[in-house]
């Protein structure tokens, strides 16, 4: 089965018809809409990114079967020929935080990537589905709910392209639970201090807005092609 997750941008997009439930994991219970494939908002009951059960929400998914996953996210840009309104498909990740496991117990050590060869296939496989994506670049995820200073955007930008604050979280667990990975940004804004105007969250969900139908019409494409 295949697994969407959206999060900003699902705010103003149209859904499909799916059937709303709860899933309850070892971690707590999640919100899934499924159906012949599986939806998850990640920002559930309006939480902001650094209150997201992270591990409830990717168990949740394993539980109900998905075999793959494709996350939508909403990204700054940290370089400026990655322009607003960019899609990118993002081919490796850093944290700049903490990162969740659902290994609590056992003492050892786990290798996360977005693209081994399963994922490299399902990464490549969306960029030729999504007219106009972008397919390369590093994410590197911050922990929120505040935008980055200025100087955090300088030093992220030596190492990075794109700052959100959830996709790194997604694909380390969905590496955990042996689910392919893949992700789709969505480019609503340049980083704070890359642009003359001053960055808002207003700002940014005025993009997503602006870009609700793309949204949808990417969702069912991949729905068609991958589901």
């Amino acid at each position: 089965m295949l697994g969407i997750i959206g999060g900003t941008s699902l705010l103003f997009s149209r859904l499909p018809d799916l059937r709303p439930g709860r899933i309850d994991t070892p971690f707590g219970p999640a919100e899934v809409l499924s159906g012949d494939f599986a939806l998850l908002q990640r920002h559930q009951r309006g939480l902001p990114a650094h209150r997201i059960n992270f591990r409830a929400n990717m168990a949740a998914l394993a539980i109900l079967g998905v075999d793959r996953i494709v996350a939508i996210g909403s990204a700054g840009s940290l370089k400026r020929e990655i322009q607003p309104g960019f899609l990118v498909i993002p081919h490796d990740y850093m944290t700049w935080g903490d990162s969740p496991s659902i290994h609590d117990n056992p003492v050892g050590h786990f290798l996360s990537h977005i693209r081994p060869e399963m994922d490299r296939n399902l990464s490549e496989n969306l960029g030729r589905i999504v007219p106009g994506a972008h397919l390369g670049g590093v994410y590197v995820q911050t922990r929120g709910p505040r935008l980055e200073t200025v100087a955090e955007v300088k030093a992220l930008s030596r190492f990075a392209d794109l700052v959100g604050m959830t996709l790194a979280s997604e694909a380390t667990l969905a590496c955990e639970l042996g689910i392919p990975f893949t992700a789709i940004c969505t480019v609503d804004n340049y980083a704070h201090g890359l642009s003359e105007e001053v960055l808002s969250y207003e700002q940014i969900l005025e993009t997503s807005r602006a870009h609700r139908e793309r949204t949808a019409a990417i969702i069912e494409k991949i729905v068609e092609v991958m589901g």
